[in-house]
């Protein structure tokens, strides 16, 4: 398939990784003439914005929240440097003061910007913010920040364009503008998911403030000498709950459907449970959950939910066939990334458990060339059966997106072998082939598969963790690794 239509002004919608990434790769076409991107915070690197504990106790955990269709997010004004500094918006970010990211530096790292040598293995979320900052120094001419998109529409005045408004935060004005292609980089963090467990609702309103959500978590100081649940498996789920229970009373109580990739199977550390199935009536027990093994836990202090978030881009309500409905997946989507009823429309980065920062430039290097007419698509009717037939292996939840190694290895690379077979064009880089993405081979294949494994041993170095530069001064060692299979 073969978009019909000359694509030149294209919109990217947020300047975190992937939208810095997406700006990057359209640039290197040398073929657009018009791009723009809008991001509602005040810096770039989306997420990786900390926000002040004080702006996370403002606000509240929606008890449950299921709605991924809600309006956009609300900026909350404060004053920076102080009270006699410049108000500034700001969105919650998830980002928590102690976070260190889960994945070596060397495997997170954009292709073509490795981070410094003197980096702890594990970067702190401060380090990333200052990398991604870097990484946008070269583009930041093309980025209208504190700047909200509002809608996304089928444009009336050319087919198969766009209607883009945009609200500058500052002035409160909406501006509309017409694109021929958007990249949907607005990440999945917004929308925090809070499941409907029975009794939930009226146990929260008789005991306010007990229970949260991993967004608003900041550090563990809150839960000090507290009984708490913290439910999931997922990273942050593992890292919140190993925090809080350096000051909680007795161990934490990790509530996890399934066992954590990040933890040992015989993980002692914590007092392990199953799901909650109910949340008991505030008039017959005291602050009381049941778990599914039939196990009663009362005099509950916090329980925060690590139970991840809602796919939501309220902008794009009109859009039909529609993109979300429950929020566990993005519907009609080709590769997750092309919008299978019109493709210049993406959303990249929608799968979980994948290295975002290379996935997104190898997704970025596919539909660049593709709008510039460099590469084709299938056509729609094999794009909607490579989505049917991911529903039949994966199914249609949450599951779809869910790429666990090998598959996010075996992405990488269909990414990276189908951006390879463009055409090349004259005045490109790499011999007309232009900005190329990322391969995976066996050194990433083996550091991907054991990256839970260096995470665990990275933490288990307590405060002198922080002295490990590289994988191989924990010890791991590629090389090592190599000789040894050969002998197998």
């Amino acid at each position: 398939m073969t978009i019909s239509k000359q694509i030149r002004r294209v919109a990217v919608i947020g300047a975190g990784p992937s939208g810095l990434s997406a700006v990057k790769y359209l640039l290197a076409e040398k073929y657009f003439t018009k791009i723009d991107v809008f991001e509602k915070r005040s810096s770039a690197g989306g997420v990786w914005n900390y926000t002040p504990p004080a702006l996370k106790q403002s606000t509240s955990t929606l008890v449950p929240q299921l709605d991924p269709n809600e309006p956009g997010d609300e900026p909350i004004w404060h004053h920076t440097g102080g009270t006699e500094g410049p108000l500034e918006p700001a969105f919650i970010s998830p980002i928590y003061s102690t976070l260190d990211t889960n994945i070596p530096k060397e495997l997170m790292a954009y292709g073509d910007k490795p981070f410094p040598p003197d980096v702890q293995v594990l970067p702190k979320y401060s380090t990333v913010k200052k990398y991604l900052d870097e990484y946008a120094e070269d583009v930041k001419n093309y980025i209208r920040l504190d700047t909200q998109v509002v809608s996304v529409k089928s444009s009336g005045y050319r087919a198969n364009a766009w209607a883009v408004t945009t609200k500058n935060l500052r002035t409160g004005v909406d501006t509309t503008d017409t694109y021929d292609a958007v990249v949907v980089a607005s990440g999945h963090y917004d929308v925090p998911y809070t499941p409907d467990i029975p009794g939930i609702k009226i146990w929260n309103e008789a005991y306010p403030g007990i229970i949260s959500h991993s967004k608003l978590y900041d550090s563990p100081e809150p839960f000090r000498g507290k009984k708490v649940i913290v439910v999931g498996s997922s990273a942050s789920g593992v890292d919140i709950g190993n925090q809080i229970n350096r000051l909680s009373k007795g161990k934490v109580i990790a509530s996890q459907r399934t066992e954590s990739y990040l933890m040992p199977s015989n993980a002692t550390d914590k007092d392990y449970v199953p799901e909650i199935v109910e949340f008991l009536p505030p008039t017959e027990y005291n602050r009381a959950v049941r778990f599914t093994n039939g196990r009663i836990e009362d005099d509950v202090d916090a329980i925060v939910f690590c139970t991840g978030y809602l796919y939501s881009f309220p902008f794009l309500s009109s859009l039909d066939p529609p993109v979300i409905t429950d929020g566990r997946r993005v519907l009609n989507t080709y590769q997750h990334l092309f919008y299978i009823h019109n493709p210049t429309l993406v959303f990249p980065v929608l799968p979980q458990r994948v290295i975002p920062f290379p996935v997104s430039e190898n997704q970025a290097a596919v539909f660049a060339r593709v709008w510039s007419g460099r590469l084709t698509l299938p056509d729609a009717a094999e794009m909607k059966a490579w989505e049917d037939g991911t529903v039949i292996k994966r199914g249609g939840g949450t599951a779809f997106h869910l790429l666990h190694f090998p598959l996010d290895a075996d992405y990488m690379n269909l990414l990276y072998e189908w951006a390879g077979r463009a055409e090349p064009r004259q005045g490109l880089t790499d011999n007309g082939n232009g900005k190329q993405g990322n391969h995976w081979g066996e050194r990433e294949r083996w550091m991907r598969q054991l990256f839970p494994e260096i995470r665990r041993t990275f933490v288990g170095k307590g405060e002198e963790r922080y002295k490990f530069k590289s994988i191989e001064q924990l010890g791991y060692d590629f090389e090592k690794f190599r000789k040894e299979q050969a002998h197998l």
